[in-house]
C-alpha cells in the first residue's frame, strides 16, 4: 500500500484504506473516497491533486492525500 498522494496523473487506483481521525474519515466517505472505491488522478499541481471521483472532481492537498491509502 502506498498513499494515494504518490499516484502519477492518469493513473486510476483503488482505495484500500483511509486513515485519519474519524470526523476525517467520515468526510473523505461524504466526498466519495471509500474503501474498493476508484480513483483517477487527472492533475497534480505542487502536491495538491485534482481527481475523479465517480461523476465528480475534486481536488485534494497533500495531506488529506497521504491519508488515503492505495
Amino acid at each position: 500500500m502506498m498513499p494515494l498522494a504518490m499516484a502519477k496523473t492518469g493513473d486510476t487506483v483503488t482505495i484500500r484504506k483511509v486513515t485519519g481521525k474519524d470526523e476525517v474519515r467520515q468526510h473523505l466517505a461524504e466526498l466519495g473516497f471509500v474503501v474498493d472505491g476508484t480513483v483517477t488522478v487527472v492533475s497534480e499541481i505542487a502536491g495538491n491533486l485534482i481527481l475523479q471521483v465517480k461523476d465528480s472532481r475534486i481536488a485534494l492537498d497533500k495531506t488529506m492525500a497521504n491519508r488515503i491509502m492505495i
